[in-house]
C-alpha cells in the first residue's frame, strides 16, 4: 500500500537537489586546464627534442637525395675526366663549403666538381647491365634469367664497394660520412666497368688493356677522395699516417678483383 505508484494527477514531485556547485566546477575547470596545459607543454617539449634528434641523425647519415642530382652536361663531362684520368686533375680535391643559417654545407655538384652525385653512378650502372645483356645476346645465350643475374651481381658488387668504403673510414677513424656520399663514390666504379665491357664487345683483346687502366684510375680516385674526407673534412689523417697509407693502398688494390668479378659476363 505504500508502493510508489508514480505521480498522481494534481500532485507535484518534490524538487531534487541538483543545484550545481560553482566551487566544484571552478576547481575542476582550473585543475583540468592546468593538467591539459602541462601535458601539452611536456608533450611539445618531448616531440620537439625527438624531432631535433631525428633530424640531426638523419642529416648526419643521409643527405637530401635531390642534392645528388643537381648536375649539368659540363659537370658530367668534367667528372668523367676526373674518374677516368684522376692524375690529370690539377685542382684541389676538397669540396667547396658555404655558410648557411644552420651552419656549414657543401655546394651541389653543379657548382663543385669534387661533390658526389648519383646521376653518373645510376647511368653507369644501367649502361653496365645493358652492355652485359648485349654481350650475352652475342653469345646466343640471352634470357631474362641471365640478365637478372647480372643485375643482381651488379647490385651485390655495389654493396660490396659501399661496405669497403664504410669499413675503411671506420678503421681509419674518419668520422661519419653520409651514406649517399659513399653510395655515389662506390657507384663511380661502374663507369670503368661499363667501359671495359664495351671494349670487350668492340674487340675482345682490348678488354685486357682497358680493364686494368680503368681499375687503376678508380683506385687513384678513391684514394684521393678518402684522403680528402680523412684530412680535409674529418681532420684525422695525421694521427697514424702509416696505417692510413696501408689501408688506402688496400682499398685501391681491392678494386682489381671487384672489376674482374663484375666484368665477367655470366652466360
Amino acid at each position: 500500500m505504500y508502493e510508489d505508484l508514480g505521480a498522481q494527477p494534481g500532485m507535484q514531485r518534490p524538487p531534487s537537489n541538483t543545484t550545481p556547485n560553482p566551487f566544484n566546477n571552478a576547481f575542476y575547470g582550473a585543475g583540468s586546464g592546468f593538467i591539459r596545459d602541462g601535458l601539452g607543454a611536456y608533450g611539445e617539449r618531448i616531440l620537439g627534442s625527438g624531432t631535433e634528434y631525428v633530424q640531426s641523425n638523419v642529416s648526419k647519415y643521409f643527405s637530401d637525395p635531390q642534392y645528388y642530382f643537381q648536375v649539368n652536361n659540363q659537370y658530367v663531362k668534367n667528372k668523367l675526366k676526373v674518374i677516368l684520368f684522376p692524375f690529370l686533375h690539377r685542382g684541389h680535391w676538397t669540396r667547396i663549403a658555404e655558410q648557411i643559417p644552420g651552419g656549414l654545407t657543401h655546394k651541389p655538384p653543379i657548382y663543385d666538381i669534387n661533390a658526389p652525385d648519383l646521376y653518373i653512378p645510376f647511368m653507369a650502372f644501367g649502361t653496365y647491365v645493358v652492355l652485359c645483356g648485349f654481350t650475352i645476346g652475342l653469345l646466343g645465350k640471352f634470357s631474362p634469367e641471365a640478365l637478372s643475374i647480372q643485375f643482381s651481381k651488379g647490385l651485390l658488387g655495389w654493396l660490396a664497394q659501399l661496405l669497403l668504403l664504410r669499413l675503411s673510414l671506420y678503421t681509419l677513424g674518419g668520422g661519419e660520412a653520409p651514406i649517399l656520399d659513399l653510395v655515389a663514390y662506390g657507384g663511380y666504379a661502374f663507369v670503368g666497368i661499363a667501359l671495359s665491357v664495351l671494349a670487350r664487345i668492340v674487340w675482345s683483346y682490348s678488354y685486357y688493356v682497358v680493364m686494368p687502366w680503368t681499375c687503376l684510375c678508380m683506385g687513384i680516385f678513391l684514394v684521393k677522395t678518402m684522403k680528402r674526407i680523412l684530412f680535409a673534412e674529418a681532420r684525422s689523417y695525421g694521427r697514424d699516417s702509416s696505417r692510413h697509407h696501408y689501408l688506402l693502398l688496400f682499398m685501391a688494390v681491392a678494386q682489381f678483383p671487384l672489376f674482374l668479378w663484375l666484368g665477367y659476363t655470366m652466360a
